[in-house]
């Protein structure tokens, strides 16, 4: 097989290896020609802000740039939509010669007098630190005329790689922070950041701690709003999914008020189960206590078995056909690439390439913890690495986004969508059912058959077991 692993990227490609110190580059400026599949600094900001549903969103940049919208990143609102509106200064040659504050102007006078949002973010692109628009200024004068925070996102795209867009956003957010009413939230009450509500996903998720007794002050950002991001303060605990995109908001938000934070994953059983027994502990002390009622470790007991029980004999049916199966795994952050090795050994697969966008060493070092012997751990990797390490491991699945699904296609691999493009719940233990189902689905599918890479390897009557499973599950 053809080399295709560039000098300056070999230390950021590990193989697990017993024994061995586990060490890895990352975090780091992507390899200029190398074809990263990471995103820039404008896309980390826009996944992490636009899920804010009663904002308006303005790129300040060119019409290109306002490409990155809600179709691909299906958050939905229970509420207001404005978030599906895609807006954009469209600046053009004469503007980058002559500036485009005025442009910038008119545009958030217009938008805000049409669509009266609760708040408007104007995210600065490439072009716009290149030309040295003063985007504060034209937001200050803004917002003092129109009566609503009018907020700049600092999200240059050549200035560093998504994770800088991810703390961009964070910036962002904390200027709304601590300026609504507190009164009247419970004292178990939490935050959920780092969920952004695809495909309903938070609604699971709020619905398993409203049964616990905990009040969900806000959602940051999925199904977001401007009001409970203003009053979110007053909530006693943070709960941050997702490693990389709202961890810098909950470490502002504990040091200026005071507010703990606890990381969580809403992926798989363990994870799930985790997540909510931690919150549970949390507040263990501060459950009001009643003769008999039970306390909130006790709910949160009750919830997990009773969710176990409709699940576990749905996973085994399909566990029989998938045993022995090989996953690759690719996605923005490492903590989702956790929660999917312990997902897929509950079908009895295992993983034998995993690796992020935007992973830190201290990630890496956890992968490398929980994966078997041989795993490849990768960071920031581009289609061509990708594609060899599919072909060397033989796997029978690929898990990514929608730039990763061209390969798995191409290379006669079947595919899971877990990025922001899924329109499948995958949260809680109503989306590791869907999970296992998708992954039956395409795994067992008897295309492969006819792929030439797969041909001959997968047995003949594949997909009569495939369906035979998911009816006993269903």
């Amino acid at each position: 097989m053809k080399p295709v692993i560039f000098e300056q990227r070999k230390d950021q490609i590990k193989r697990k290896r017993e024994g061995d110190e586990f060490t890895i580059a990352c975090n780091r400026d992507s390899l200029a020609g190398a074809v990263s599949q990471r995103a820039c600094v404008f896309c980390g900001s826009r996944v992490v802000l636009y899920p804010i549903a009663d904002a308006v969103h303005l790129v300040h940049g060119p019409i290109g740039c306002a490409a990155y919208t809600w179709d691909i990143r299906g958050a939905l609102s229970s509420g207001p939509e404005l978030h599906r509106l895609s807006f954009s200064t469209d600046l053009r040659e004469k503007d980058v010669i002559f500036g485009g504050e005025k442009k910038l102007e008119a545009a958030l006078n217009e938008l805000i007098d049409r669509h009266r949002p609760n708040a408007a973010f104007v995210y600065s692109t490439c072009i716009v630190g290149i030309i040295g628009d003063d985007v504060q200024a034209v937001c200050k004068r803004v917002a003092a005329a129109k009566g609503i925070p009018v907020i700049p996102v600092q999200s240059e795209g050549f200035k560093g790689n998504k994770r800088a867009g991810y703390e961009a956003a964070c910036k962002a957010m904390m200027q709304l922070v601590g300026s609504g009413d507190t009164s009247g939230i419970p004292p178990l009450s939490i935050n959920i950041l780092g969920d952004f509500n695809l495909a309903g996903e938070i609604w699971i998720i709020k619905e398993y701690y409203e049964r616990m007794g905990v009040n969900v002050v806000a959602t940051i950002t999925g199904d977001g709003r401007v009001a409970d991001l203003a009053r979110c303060h007053g909530a006693a605990l943070n709960v941050v999914q997702c490693s990389g995109a709202t961890m810098d908001l909950a470490k502002m938000m504990k040091d200026k008020y005071g507010i703990p934070f606890i990381r969580a994953s809403y992926f798989g059983i363990e994870d799930m189960s985790k997540a909510l027994y931690d919150v549970a502990r949390f507040f263990k002390d501060k459950d009001p206590v009643a003769p008999g009622v039970p306390g909130i470790m006790e709910r949160t007991g009750a919830l997990v078995r009773e969710e176990l029980a409709e699940l576990l004999p749905k996973l085994a049916a399909m566990k029989k056909d998938l045993a022995g199966k090989k996953a690759a795994v690719y996605v923005g952050g490492a903590f989702k690439a956790f929660s999917l090795v312990k997902c897929f050994r509950h079908l009895g697969m295992s993983v034998a390439v995993v690796g992020s966008q935007t992973g830190t060493e201290e990630d890496y070092k956890e992968l490398a913890a929980i994966t078997d012997e041989g795993t490849i751990i990768v960071d920031d990797a581009n289609p061509l690495e990708l594609s060899q390490f599919i072909k060397e491991m033989d796997v029978d699945i690929f898990v990514g986004g929608v730039k990763e699904r061209p390969i798995a296609y191409k290379l006669g691999v079947g595919f899971c969508d877990h990025n922001h493009e899924r329109k499948e719940a995958l949260e809680g233990f109503k989306g590791m059912y869907n999970f296992a189902l998708e992954v039956h689905r395409t795994v067992m599918s008897p295309v492969w058959r006819f792929t030439p890479r797969r041909r001959g390897s997968i047995a003949a009557g594949s997909g009569a077991t495939a369906n035979a499973a998911e009816e006993a599950a269903s």
